[in-house]
């Protein structure tokens, strides 16, 4: 049998105390719950570590020789526990975040020197995957999850939705003209999301009074790069606002049947497993996140 903590802090109170009764006291347990312990500990020794007389306890060789490791243990596990509860104050150690790579590019990394200074003891490790991953299997500690989640087994801290809207680059517009309706969009240069039907249906309304699901011209996996063909003039697309703010800001894209377009919002989440209380470096990740991304005056982050 393996002897404990317990043990060992039982024989140290006792050595130190110069007997069982005040050991007892000082651990707040029984005289005979400490005796108990303390033959235990010789019993899985094989050993006599103390020497009872009526007067005084004397160790023996043995004993000595435990108590120097016995200290050192003992030591230890009170550096951790000291270690561990720093962090809590001050959160440490190495974070690893996952998200889609606009999400990243265009939510996240323009957080990350903010975050930086006030937990300059997280390193964060930045992954970009635009597929649903394993978190275990990734050793990720948060990913973004945008649109509606099927793994129950996560748990999640919503963070504010994301509005679609169809976009096209000015330039785009002055060689194409603007569609005046959805019907118009049969005769434009459509891009879209493969090899995921469900991210080519758009917020707008068909003949038939559904959303329109729309045949692209041209595909491509990535959001970032869809962005980027619609910056290049290439066509009309349908994106999120969190990778589209600047551009509109800038009047680089423009939106395109706004008075036609639904409020159609995308979830998104920050999803971790949880089977222990949560580490400090992760909770403080997903508050950060959440105040820096809530809803001002009653707009969300992206808008």
């Amino acid at each position: 049998m393996k002897i404990t903590l317990d043990e060992l802090q039982a024989f140290a109170a006792v050595v130190d105390s110069g007997s069982i009764t005040a050991a007892a006291q000082a651990l707040a347990q029984t005289v005979s719950a400490v005796s108990r312990t303390l033959n235990r500990l010789e019993s899985k020794l094989g050993t006599t570590l103390l020497r009872r007389t009526t007067r005084r306890l004397e160790l023996t060789e043995e004993g000595e020789a435990l108590l120097v490791r016995a200290r050192a243990i003992l030591a230890s596990v009170e550096d951790v526990e000291e270690q561990m509860a720093l962090r809590h104050q001050q959160p440490a150690g190495r974070l690893r975040i996952n998200a889609a790579s606009p999400f990243m590019l265009h939510a996240i990394v323009p957080l990350i020197g903010d975050f930086g200074r006030r937990y300059p003891q997280i390193g964060l490790e930045l992954n970009t995957n635009d597929q649903i991953i394993d978190l275990i299997e990734q050793r990720t500690d948060i990913a973004i999850r945008i649109g509606r989640l099927a793994d129950s087994t996560l748990h999640a801290r919503p963070l504010p939705s994301s509005r679609l809207r169809v976009l096209a680059s000015p330039a785009y517009l002055q060689a194409h003209g603007e569609p005046r309706s959805v019907a118009d969009l049969s005769a434009h240069r459509l891009l879209g999301f493969a090899p995921t039907a469900t991210l080519n249906r758009w917020p707008l309304r068909d003949a038939h009074g559904a959303e329109l699901d729309i045949a692209p011209q041209l595909h491509a996996s990535s959001g970032e790069t869809l962005r980027q063909l619609a910056l290049a003039g290439e066509g009309i697309v349908c994106l999120s606002d969190f990778m589209t703010r600047d551009d509109r800001r800038r009047g680089e894209l423009v939106q395109v049947l706004a008075g036609q377009t639904l409020d159609v919002r995308q979830p998104i989440n920050a999803v971790y497993y949880r089977n222990t209380p949560l580490a400090s470096r992760i909770a403080c990740f997903l508050d950060f996140l959440a105040e820096r991304l809530e809803p001002r005056n009653g707009t969300a982050a992206w808008e």
